[in-house]
């Protein structure tokens, strides 16, 4: 017996033990009631009183019973989570599941009932064998038989990343915890900690909000032994893969380390780019393959894993890995993003071929789009004071000579103005209106950025000297606009509040179909929310990428490590960030107008927008 199964098994008979003492507290009153009325039958207690209080007892032991009862009730039928997978049949995968069993063989453990991928760099067990899985069609087949084996869940990315030997080294402790897991005290006290979980989720429900409030009692009581018992079993599980490729296992782990790195960058780089323009990349996992040999380029410490390629990969255990990429690449849309679990016309997939054209192309011109809309908002009557200072006026707003110093245009009769709400991007809006839209973003940003223009016909905005979507009008208005309270942070917090009030109304159009509690996507959101400057300079980028292709002859590109980028005779310019920050961050051009003159982008040309 392996060292960590005594440990596990006493761990789990701790656990038991809660839901035992669980039941001893309801059934108490019960049995003093039970006590209380024999006394009254056989004539032990006389009197009135004694009649009183034993109907009361009566009356809470039955209370008591009936709550106890429904909350049991709960625990036992609540459907546990299950992760979002993409299922693999023995069909699909013959080699792979002749793998696994051969394993199993070999541990001398009982074989996974099933086999699934998920996108994500980790592998483990999971249980479906719950009675409320079958209820709902969640599993089927014979992972949802009683006392089935748990189903073995594949990191999708090792397939791709990882030889045939190096993911059968990887798999071997994993494949182990079935043993550990048949044992029947494990068994029901996992059981029970995840029916409690689960009663946690049906407590948010209507009419049961009470139920949470007992089962998170019961999940902390249990809490360090559910977690010393998973910790046995896992012990257990390793002592048991030791004699199993145990010198490739260690190499293997250095891989695991690497596929998380370049999955990681993977996902928030190229991915979710693709993904907020309502497009999202079928191939991720043979995506990830090209990212870490990249990053094996590039970084010195990952040198020589690149000479492992020759070797077989563990994606040829699939009868068509394609087909399983592009839908393991939908989970993740779905999983990262809250993408839809279907293709759509509003939500088609994309080939790396296409990314560059159809992705960072559109990228970069509707967040140009998007910062000319900012800029006309704020260059109304009530606009906000530009380089020179000069407060109201729609010129020092929003233009400057080619040199970069702010003049000041006459100034239009500026209507009353007030801090209720934002400026709309076609007109004045009324405070209901503004009510109704995004709130103020917070901070120094929303507080420069926000001016209602009260007045409906109010005088249309002058035209500044630079008028459309140039590159040059961006740069006049960015010219010593730093600080608190300049354009720059008013144009900062702008875009901060549509980007939000965009976010928002593509959250709406497609949250009807989705699902609530432990069910909701993104399970997994990527990026905490950007800062306004951030932002910022990210659209002051994006504006200048599309300056260069329409005017300078460059090319949007894609980096399997960095994302979009832009390519200038086929090569990579990644000298444009620091230039963009000077600008917003200092309000200095200088730099950025060397860098645009070098490559003979023309800034009065007006760019093309979506």
């Amino acid at each position: 017996m392996e060292a960590g199964v005594p440990s596990a098994r006493s761990r789990a008979l701790a656990v038991l033990r809660v839901r035992s003492r669980a039941l001893a507290v309801v059934l108490l009153p019960a049995a003093l009631a039970v006590v209380l009325v024999a006394a009254r039958t056989t004539g032990r207690l006389a009197g009135a009183a004694w009649g009183t209080v034993t109907l009361v007892v009566c009356a809470v032991a039955a209370l008591v019973l009936l709550v106890g009862g429904v909350f049991a009730a709960v625990v036992l039928r609540a459907s546990p989570a299950v992760t979002p997978t993409v299922p693999l049949s023995e069909a699909a995968a013959p080699d792979l599941y002749r793998l696994v069993r051969d394993l199993a063989d070999r541990m001398d453990v009982p074989p996974p009932s099933a086999i699934a991928l998920t996108p994500d760099c980790d592998s483990w067990l999971e249980d479906r064998a719950h009675a409320a899985h079958r209820r709902g069609g969640i599993a089927g087949g014979p992972q949802s038989a009683p006392g089935a084996a748990p189903v073995l869940v594949i990191g999708s990315p090792f397939l791709w990343w990882m030889r045939v030997a190096e993911l059968r080294a990887v798999l071997a402790p994993v494949v182990a915890g079935t043993g550990p897991s048949a044992h029947p005290d494990i068994a029901d006290a996992r059981a029970f900690v995840r029916g409690l979980d689960a009663a946690v989720d049906v407590g948010s429900r209507r009419g049961l909000g009470w139920i949470a409030a007992p089962a998170r009692l019961l999940l902390r009581l249990c809490r360090t032994d559910a977690a010393e018992m998973e910790r046995g079993v896992a012990a257990a599980a390793s002592d048991r893969a030791q004699g199993v490729d145990y010198g490739l296992r260690i190499v293997a782990q250095e891989q695991v380390g690497l596929a998380y790195a370049g999955w990681d960058r993977l996902l928030t780089r190229v991915a979710l780019p693709a993904w907020r323009m309502g497009r999202w990349p079928a191939h991720l996992d043979a995506g990830v393959v090209s990212a870490l040999t990249e990053l094996s380029r590039r970084d010195r410490l990952a040198e020589g894993f690149t000479s492992r390629l020759g070797e077989r990969p563990a994606c040829d255990l699939l009868e068509q890995p394609g087909v399983i990429d592009e839908a393991t690449s939908l989970l993740a849309a779905r999983l990262f993003h809250g993408g839809p679990a279907e293709a759509g016309p509003d939500w088609s997939p994309v080939e790396w071929a296409a990314y560059p054209e159809e992705v960072v192309d559109r990228k970069w011109r509707t967040e140009a789009a998007r910062l000319h809309t900012a800029l006309d908002a704020l260059a109304g009557p009530a606009g906000l004071a530009g380089p020179t200072g000069a407060a109201g006026s729609p010129g020092a707003a929003g233009s400057a000579s080619p040199e970069g110093a702010g003049t000041a245009a006459p100034a239009a009769p500026a209507a009353p103005a007030t801090a209720a709400g934002p400026v709309s991007a076609t007109g004045p809006v009324s405070a209901a209106g503004a009510a109704a839209g995004s709130p103020a973003p917070s901070g120094p940003s929303g507080a420069a950025g926000l001016v209602t223009i009260e007045a409906a016909d109010a005088a249309p905005p002058a035209v500044d000297g630079f008028a459309g979507p140039t590159l040059e009008r961006v740069l006049g208005c960015l010219t010593g606009a730093s600080g608190e309270g300049a354009l720059g942070e008013a144009l900062a917090g702008r875009l901060s509040a549509d980007l939000a009030r965009e976010e928002r109304a593509a959250g709406a159009a497609g949250g009807a179909g989705k699902a609530r509690g432990a069910d909701a996507v993104p399970l997994f959101p990527l990026q905490p929310p950007r800062s306004g400057r951030d932002l910022l300079a990210d659209h002051v980028t994006a504006m200048v990428c599309c300056a260069a292709v329409d005017s300078a002859g460059a090319a949007p590109g894609m980096d399997w490590l960095d994302g979009p980028v832009l390519l200038v005779d086929g090569d990579r310019r990644a000298d444009l960030p620091p230039r963009v920050l000077c600008l917003v961050e200092d309000g200095d051009p200088e730099p950025l107008r060397e860098w645009l003159s070098a490559l003979g982008v023309r800034t009065e040309k007006p760019v093309r927008l979506v």
